[in-house]
């Protein structure tokens, strides 16, 4: 096989997953002493690789083709391969050129997987200043906050690193247990750290942050409804209280039908007479929507939580980032908390809605979002749409990364970044699908959907617009009732609704969530009525 470009790869020199050998012998490489060495140098640069290295065989250390003859080719390739076994590495592409003296090799191995390690996708909702990401950011570091909102600066940092690498970061942190010990990030920047985080935990954690302020709702809507989301975690300040806009993120959970888990922050700046007026208030809350609230006071009420929490039973926990008090308690929720079964979902046909499109440097076009079903794998040829027309796509998997760590494959539940090349980036849009081809995707401007108005100042009649969310599409839709003439708050009933720019693949069952202003509204798929 030729890639045709090795001297252009090798003309800048070793470099951090890159690493040139003229050639390898078992009697002298792999001696004991020799081989433990050279072990270690390949563990190196996996980790610059962010778990895949690359090696150049037959090339001298100034980077000249020089070439092996096939059985020392052999050899060199075996050696390698019993390097990467002592280091829970392998082989996993080699591709040739023809140089001077025989074969040059380009031998990409990456670190074995982990296949085991359970995903568990938090959705985290609150007001704005009720300390949602100082929560996180001391949750996923374990340091303190200095009552300034100083361990949220990883977080908002992050929102914008996300534009600069291949992985996908939409859940914005990450941390996650190994054997039931709580493994953290010291620095959530360094990509390598959270590489290592990813391979090491048989558990993970990841947090999608979503915004407090009212004018962004779209976007808290799109991170609740455009994941495939574990849980909601809502955020209250024991200072302020619940508010209207605690109560519309909880709407919008509930819509979703999330278990939810809630946190009274800031208790550190107020009286305990003041924590107990909000902890009634949330309780009031709770009940208020048919959940019913259990105060978690020790390890023990935990446990006793996680072993019997479902749709219903709502865990209310007292923290501070500040004294760190509750963190423990959050700590082993999220531990001891069962993982939804993805069983099913994993043995269905391959999809993920796109959440974000961005192009990297030497990488090319990458598609992020969180995978819904089914198994991606590098090198597959899968397919992307629907486009204007309606039409989808071929691509092909070029590489897939979760937390800036590198996958050969990856499965129903995780948040990835694929780069994928046969489209280009300027066709891609956010809402658009990527699957296998036995999807058999559709694709739909007209369905049918059994809604309920939450909020509405008037009626809602034919011809009414307002934007809906499904997954990652966040369209505007024209409405027609169906079965009577208009609708109003409170409300129940069938409403044809069209997409009015862009066709989109969607299915029966699937939840929605539509606003307008203060018009709100949710409910769920029932009929696909026409094709684009």
């Amino acid at each position: 096989m030729n890639d045709g470009n090795f001297s252009k790869l090798t003309s800048e020199g070793e470099r951090k997953n890159i690493e040139f050998k003229e050639n390898l012998n078992s009697e002298t490489h792999l001696l004991t002493e020799r081989k433990q060495q050279l072990a270690s140098q390949m563990k190196y640069r996996l980790e610059k690789g962010n778990g895949e290295a690359i090696y150049f065989l037959g090339v001298d250390d100034d980077g000249h083709l020089l070439g092996l003859e096939k059985r020392k080719m052999d050899e060199t390739i075996h050696v390698l391969s019993e390097l990467a076994s002592e280091i829970s590495a392998k082989i996993i592409d080699i591709t040739t050129e023809q140089a001077p003296k025989g074969e040059v090799a380009k031998v990409v191995i990456n670190r074995l997987q982990n296949n085991k390690t359970d995903h568990l996708l938090i959705g985290v909702a609150g007001h704005v200043d009720h300390g949602k990401s100082t929560l996180v950011g001391t949750l996923t570091t374990g340091s303190l906050d200095t009552g300034t909102g100083s361990s949220r600066i990883f977080l908002d940092i992050q929102k914008h690193e996300i534009e600069r690498g291949l992985s996908a970061d939409l859940s914005f942190a990450v941390y996650g247990f190994s054997k039931g010990k709580t493994k953290r990030i010291k620095n959530p920047l360094n990509k390598r750290e959270k590489a290592v985080l990813v391979e090491k935990c048989d558990k993970l954690v990841s947090f999608v942050d979503t915004v407090g302020h009212e004018p962004w709702l779209r976007t808290t809507i799109r991170g609740i409804v455009g994941q495939k989301l574990s849980h909601g975690l809502l955020v209250v300040a024991a200072e302020q209280g619940p508010t209207h806009i605690t109560r519309e993120h909880l709407g919008i959970i509930l819509a979703m039908e999330l278990p939810v888990i809630v946190v009274i922050t800031k208790i550190d700046m107020v009286s305990p007479e003041r924590i107990e007026t909000v902890r009634q208030e949330v309780f009031d809350l709770l009940k208020l929507v048919g959940r019913i609230p259990y105060l978690i006071k020790n390890i023990e009420d935990a446990d006793f939580l996680t072993e019997h929490m479902n749709h219903h039973l709502v865990p209310v926990i007292k923290a501070s980032p500040v004294s760190g008090e509750g963190l423990e308690l959050l700590d082993q929720i999220f531990s001891r908390i069962k993982i939804p079964s993805h069983v099913e979902d994993s043995k269905k046909p391959f999809l993920m809605y796109i959440d974000k499109i961005y192009s990297v440097i030497g990488v090319g076009t990458v598609v992020s979002g969180t995978i819904r079903q089914g198994t991606v794998k590098k090198g597959e040829k899968l397919i992307l749409g629907p486009l204007n027309s309606g039409n989808f796509v071929p691509v092909n998997v070029k590489t897939i990364e979760m937390h800036h760590y590198r996958k050969e494959s990856a499965n129903v539940g995780d948040v990835v970044g694929i780069s994928i090349t046969g489209v280009e980036m300027n066709e891609i849009k956010r809402g658009m699908i990527i699957c296998h081809h036995d999807y058999n995707p559709r694709a739909v401007r007209e369905f049918d959907a059994d809604v309920a108005i939450l909020v509405h100042p008037t009626t809602i009649k034919k011809g009414y617009e307002c934007i809906t969310h499904i997954e990652t599409i966040a369209e505007t839709t024209c409405f027609k009732p169906i079965e009577q003439e208009y609708l109003s708050a409170g409300d129940t009933g069938t409403i044809r609704m069209r997409f009015k720019y862009h066709p989109f693949a969607i299915k029966e069952g699937q939840k929605l969530i539509f606003r307008e202003g203060k018009s709100k509204g949710f409910g769920t798929v029932t009929r696909l009525a026409s094709e684009s």
